[in-house]
């Protein structure tokens, strides 16, 4: 059963457009966040959440993966760094600006805010980063830590409900009887689906050699995660390092089995059902 606590969040649209600005507030809590397409900075640079003491998250396409493409930075002034990467960084098209509605941040609470998503964002691996250093943590008092902390843990909780899934590691618990595997051409993994997605985990294997015929895709996804560790050359296989979240079944069972796959079929359990008959049993 799980630990975590019933929350309220509230999202409010000024335009009445779903896709445009979006502010969020969570129940007891003085953060406030802005989430917004870039194409929509002229409109949003007018409003003054986001020229207070803030950190902010950039995001859009990789053109070198299959992974999103992230920076995370702070200011004392959020538009003004916004603004500056406006003119020199292409490849985001969405920004999330997070403030406090009583200014109760200041700019070492940032600073470790910067430092903790980047550490978080580097071990989720759901993502390329853009920063080129890692920011130090900030030296701060026992409270004023505990309190950009806070601030941070409830920042976490609203980014995915924009779309924002840079942060989390796989938490697919224990394993159990819900566990799936695939087993064949030498190798053995075992996974489970779950609302983030579909995890694999940790000491699965994935085969050496994909086929020719493999989607693009799929060819640049396990080549991402060959260079950001999460698969590890093991000689006859690559292993992976760490529980991993993927998008959907099929993509997981393509990066293991290094062929276009249908994920709903390929993942078994101990009792040889498919992944689709657990499914349609459950209905």
């Amino acid at each position: 059963m799980s630990n975590s606590k019933g929350f309220s969040v509230r999202i409010f649209i000024p335009s009445g457009e779903p896709e445009g600005l979006r502010i969020i507030e969570k129940s007891n809590w003085t953060g406030q966040g802005l989430i917004f397409p870039r194409v929509l900075l002229p409109d949003v640079k007018r409003r003054e959440e986001i020229k207070r003491t803030g950190v902010y998250i950039l995001w859009g396409p990789s053109e070198s993966s299959q992974l999103p493409r992230v920076y995370i930075g702070q200011g004392d002034d959020v538009l003004q760094r916004i603004e500056q990467h406006a003119r020199q960084k292409d490849f985001w098209t969405h920004a999330a600006v997070f403030t406090s509605k009583d200014l109760n941040l200041n700019r070492a609470h940032v600073q470790y805010i910067e430092a903790r998503l980047v550490v978080l964002a580097s071990e989720a691996k759901r993502a390329e980063l853009d920063n080129s250093n890692s920011p130090q943590e900030p030296s701060l008092s026992e409270a004023d830590r505990a309190d950009a902390e806070a601030f941070l843990q409830d920042m976490l909780l609203c980014l995915p409900l924009v779309g924002a899934n840079f942060f989390e590691k796989a938490k697919p618990g224990p394993k159990s009887k819900k566990d799936l595997f695939i087993r064949g051409k030498g190798i053995e993994a075992r996974g489970v689906d779950g609302i983030e997605g579909f995890t694999v985990r940790a000491g699965s294997q994935a085969v050496k050699d994909a086929s020719p015929s493999t989607h693009a895709y799929l060819r640049e996804m396990r080549a991402t995660l060959i260079q950001q560790g999460v698969l590890v050359d093991k000689g006859r296989f690559y292993e992976f390092a760490q529980d991993y979240v993927f998008s959907s079944p099929s993509m997981a069972a393509g990066v293991v089995l290094g062929r276009n796959a249908n994920g709903r079929i390929e993942w078994k359990d101990t009792r040889g059902r498919t992944l689709k008959e657990i499914q349609e049993e459950a209905k």
